[in-house]
């Protein structure tokens, strides 16, 4: 008869007395569940901004390994270039043989250089008629010119390069001084043609 005195109550209370005895399992199971997987989380967006970062870096290397090398190859290419400005006209045209090939050597050799810079990712920086950027010109001088907005680059000294981004060189330029600001075309020389 022991059978008949048992009531599903008492089932009931057993569960609950192991309940009170520790933390549930499947609770602990769930948040630790958690824990790995935002821990598994942050760990692949590590990995990732790392992989991205290490591509960059590497792009970077690829483009700017070379700069200390293109700037030493700069140097090369405007002494060619000084050798054939000095050399008049009169004496290129009057020129034996000899000479000629030697002058026609010479401007080979610059342009062969300018094209393996360019090549290796070295442009030129366009400066002339210009407006004035501290970033990529250097300031050599002012030029008075009220024909033209004050702040153009009127006058390159010496070409600037860039590789990728980044400035080899600056442009040597002379900049206008005198003539209107940049972007007030409509008031030259103080006249004010809207009246």
């Amino acid at each position: 008869m022991t059978d008949e005195t048992h009531t599903p109550a008492e089932d009931i209370e057993a569960p609950a007395s192991v309940a009170e005895e520790g933390p549930d399992p499947i609770e602990e199971l769930r948040a630790e569940n958690a824990e790995l997987r935002d821990r598994l989380l942050r760990t692949v967006a590590d990995m990732e901004n790392l992989r991205k970062r290490t591509e960059r870096e590497i792009g970077d290397t690829r483009t700017y390994a070379i700069a200390g090398f293109a700037r030493d190859m700069l140097t090369a290419t405007d002494s060619l270039s000084r050798a054939l400005l000095v050399l008049p006209a009169e004496a290129r045209e009057n020129a034996d043989a000899t000479m000629q090939s030697l002058i026609d050597g010479i401007e080979l050799t610059e342009r062969e250089m300018q094209r393996l810079l360019a090549k290796h990712g070295v442009k030129p920086i366009e400066a002339e008629g210009q407006k004035f950027d501290p970033h990529k010109h250097q300031a050599m001088f002012e030029v008075p010119d009220p024909t033209r907005p004050e702040g153009t680059v009127v006058q390159v000294v010496q070409a600037g390069f860039a590789i990728g981004d980044r400035v080899l060189r600056p442009a040597m330029v002379g900049v206008a001084k005198g003539g209107p600001r940049a972007g007030a075309g409509e008031n030259i020389a103080g006249v004010d043609k809207s009246v």
